[in-house]
């Protein structure tokens, strides 16, 4: 797997930066309200306080984070904010993406402005990617609108979740309808987090992996399998390698559309199944594993429909079997009830569902744009395919 460290430690960083060393790779992300840095290094949880004084200094930290996490870190970021002479707070919910609502949003909001929080105030989003959806949308909207950091402790939230500005809480229609783009300040990636997590979650985060690597480096793809052992131990130096690779090809795709309008849409391959699939699981059903079935089927659309390479949902297959993603069973979701919600997808135009389909592994088809149209008999007869939707023979 490539690693584009060296680069950055020969970067000379501006007033302002956190120095880029031995342990830290800083890479850049280009945002309207200005660039922020992802920092991904060992180490970095320690060194809190003054990557947030430097970054996002501020009256009060409202640090958010999941009843879990909050154990495992939360508190302890709070604590070492305060140790550092900031006011700070620890605002915890339940852990699970069936808090991230607007009752959630609204609690945490509520219990920040009895705290008395003003525009003056940080949040410091420390978790998961639900965590930082839900937190990012709390500092989307309070008063308007405050900073925050990301602290991402989980490698789904280190690849993709923390990366980019977007916000949203889950709605009966669907996951992500309500939200907003509100960049962070600052990104903290420490892999160390990792070892704290176990395989299964670790597979997780690598299915958004596998994403990036599926619409734009097929290396990439080919090295996390590889390396696909290593990474599920959570192996320090594979992690770091592995989050710096995916912000850089994140962030290479913000910097070109921010705010979703085009290009970025390639980020949502596997994700309109994906999504539909989480949703007819009342959010039961865990996000990698959806983005990993909405990929093998999209790339099986795309087969069907003669643009992707045949072969590619099977190659698909192979990859999320090798990072620890089994097969999703049928009895996974209610029969065919998640068809119901593809069309509620955020993406969907005219009420048609759109589908981000491929050429081939590591590129993405855009002869008629970024995202397609699919007849609804094309998407039952590819979830059929691979054992999601009625007779496997279809």
């Amino acid at each position: 797997m490539e690693d584009r460290s060296d680069a950055a430690r020969r970067t000379r960083p501006t007033s302002g930066e956190l120095p880029v060393t031995e342990s830290v790779t800083a890479v850049p992300v280009a945002s309207a309200r200005g660039a922020y840095p992802v920092l991904v290094g060992r180490g970095l949880l320690a060194r809190l306080p003054t990557i947030v004084r430097e970054h996002a200094p501020a009256h009060r930290y409202a640090v958010i984070s999941d009843d879990t996490v909050a154990e495992l870190y939360g508190r302890a970021a709070t604590g070492v904010l305060q140790r550092a002479g900031a006011a700070a707070r620890l605002f915890t919910f339940p852990a699970g993406e069936a808090s991230k609502t607007r009752d959630a949003w609204a609690r945490i909001s509520d219990e920040m402005l009895a705290w008395g929080m003003g525009r003056d105030g940080v949040v410091v989003a420390v978790g998961g990617g639900v965590t930082g959806d839900l937190a990012g949308f709390v500092a989307a909207t309070y008063l308007r609108g405050v900073p925050i950091v990301q602290v991402p402790t989980s490698l789904l939230a280190m690849v993709d979740a923390s990366v980019g500005g977007k916000t949203a809480v889950d709605v009966p229609a669907g996951k992500n309808l309500v939200g907003a783009f509100h960049p962070p300040r600052v990104v903290i990636s420490d892999p160390d987090a990792i070892a704290t997590l176990p395989a299964e979650e670790v597979a997780q985060g690598l299915a958004e992996a596998l994403k990036h690597g599926a619409v734009l480096d097929r290396a990439y793809l080919e090295a996390l399998v590889r390396d696909a052992p290593a990474l599920r131990a959570g192996e320090p130096e594979r992690v770091r390698r592995v989050v710096v690779r995916s912000v850089e090809i994140k962030a290479r795709v913000v910097a070109d559309d921010e705010h979703e309008a085009g290009f970025r849409q390639i980020l949502n391959f596997g994700h309109t199944v994906g999504h539909a699939l989480e949703a007819a699981s009342g959010y039961t059903l865990r996000h990698g594993l959806a983005v990993a079935a909405g990929m093998i089927v999209e790339a099986n659309i795309g087969e069907r429909l003669g643009v992707t390479e045949s072969g590619t949902s099977d190659a698909l297959r192979r990859a999320a079997e090798a990072i620890g993603l089994g097969r999703l069973s049928p009895q996974a979701v209610e029969g065919t009830a998640w068809l119901a919600f593809l069309t509620s997808d955020k993406k969907s135009r005219g009420g048609a569902a759109r589908y981000v389909l491929l050429r081939r592994v590591g590129q993405v088809d855009s002869r008629a744009g970024w995202t397609h149209e699919v007849p609804d008999a094309v998407v039952r007869a590819s979830a059929a395919a691979v054992g999601l939707c009625g007779d496997r023979s279809a």
